[in-house]
């Protein structure tokens, strides 16, 4: 059966009258293929469309990791400024969106692999789509060299610590001194596998390994620079993709805030991604709901140079988020939720007297939803920037400033 596609969801897959859905096709495109429920699994593309183009890397057909290489870059960025506009019209609002930062090819400095043991070894990369097959990656466009160059030693780590019956999570990150492996998954850790380890990260170089959450080998203390100040990041915890992402939504943050002075609340502070730039000027109070992570944003405050207060607390903000008394003392907050946003903690900060908000938010439905809530308490939505760190994915961040 042939169909026409007629636009894209926010999954990426192309979606023609039905509604018939097909991965990997763009609006415009006539194509066919056998329906099965509600989808053509492998369209067959009659009329392509101008926006079609070939994609960057040779793995793409066979692998998971991507969604957009297959259209324009001018595509796939008005797209997501359009994804992120469709998410604030659906809730009545107009969207004030200033520009899209994209980040480069080859510039993901952190990335999840998938590692299994196998007969002669082992294999590491991503799972093909809507598989449990693994496709290795070697080049891979996506992330920085320097991962790509891991894999041997990643093979290496799972051929002595893995199971033939299940798959390890390798989550891998970029620091100024060296590569940071967690391994979750893998088998009971004895001497034996720790002394494995320490022998790999010796000759691979890696620069520390933590195993179902134990660290195992440090070889030199993997660090990276929020600002002017290096953090010693949790093992495997919340990064920014890459360097461009963490820089613009900085920049955003900083902008959105420029006109307070006073004390500054960080909902959802991480590790300080943007506590520590913020207190390069003023006082910073962080909240967040993993002990660990204001452990390391504590750490990097007290070795910082020059910085204003930094003061910590781990709270739980969806059971017990702060109240509109508790924001009194801060001229303007930051709030950086997860993908299911914070609706209680953003209707607390409403009904407070803070009259500016820096907004980052990795969901755009869920930011439109507290952005009005926002907006019906009395405050305006300044600008919005979109950030593209997740090049060639669905996926879709934006920094925004609200003043009353």
């Amino acid at each position: 059966m042939q169909v026409e596609i007629q636009r894209l969801g926010h999954l990426g897959d192309g979606i023609a009258e039905g509604p018939v859905y097909a991965a990997r096709t763009l609006p415009g495109e006539i194509i066919e293929g056998e329906i099965v429920g509600g989808r053509i699994v492998a369209p067959r593309i009659v009329t392509p469309s101008p926006n079609r183009v070939k994609p960057n890397c040779r793995h793409f057909k066979g692998c998971g990791g991507c969604a957009l290489q297959h259209a324009q870059d001018d595509f796939v960025k008005e797209w997501k400024i359009g994804v992120v506009r469709t998410a604030l019209e659906a809730v009545g609002l107009a969207a004030p969106i200033r520009g899209i930062h994209t980040s480069p090819e080859k510039s993901r400095r952190r990335a999840i692999f998938t590692g299994r043991r196998t007969k002669s070894g082992a294999t590491i990369g991503f799972h093909a789509p809507a598989s449990d097959v693994i496709r290795e990656v070697p080049d891979c466009q996506l992330v920085r060299p320097v991962l790509s160059a891991a894999a041997p030693a990643l093979a290496e780590v799972v051929s002595v610590g893995g199971s033939r019956k299940g798959e390890l999570r390798l989550t891998v990150a970029e620091t100024n001194s060296g590569i940071d492996l967690a391994v979750t998954g893998g088998k009971p850790l004895d001497m034996a596998l720790g002394a494995a380890l320490g022998e790999i990260a010796e000759r691979s170089g890696l620069a520390r390994i933590t195993w179902n959450g134990e660290v195992v080998v440090m070889a030199r203390s993997p660090g990276l620079k929020f600002g002017r100040t290096r953090v010693v990041p949790v093992p495997g915890g919340f990064l920014q993709a890459t360097d461009h992402g963490q820089a613009a939504l900085t920049v955003g943050v900083l902008e959105a805030l420029k006109e307070t002075d006073g004390p500054v609340l960080d909902l959802f502070a991480g590790c300080g991604t943007f506590s520590l730039p913020l207190a390069e000027t003023r006082a910073v109070h962080a909240v967040e709901g993993e002990a660990a992570m204001l452990d390391a944003l504590d750490e990097a405050w007290r070795h910082g140079d020059g910085l204003h207060d930094v003061t910590t607390e781990t709270r739980d903000l969806f059971r017990r988020p702060l109240t509109p008394d508790e924001f009194d003392r801060f001229d303007g907050v930051v709030i950086d939720p997860p993908r299911a946003g914070a609706e209680q903690q953003v209707a607390e900060l409403a009904r407070s007297g803070v009259s500016r908000v820096a907004f980052v938010s990795c969901n755009p439905v869920t930011f439109a939803r507290e952005a009005a809530a926002l907006i019906a308490a009395g405050f305006l939505l300044d600008w919005l920037d979109v950030v593209d760190q997740f090049r060639w994915s669905t996926h879709v961040e934006v920094v925004a400033a609200f003043r009353r």
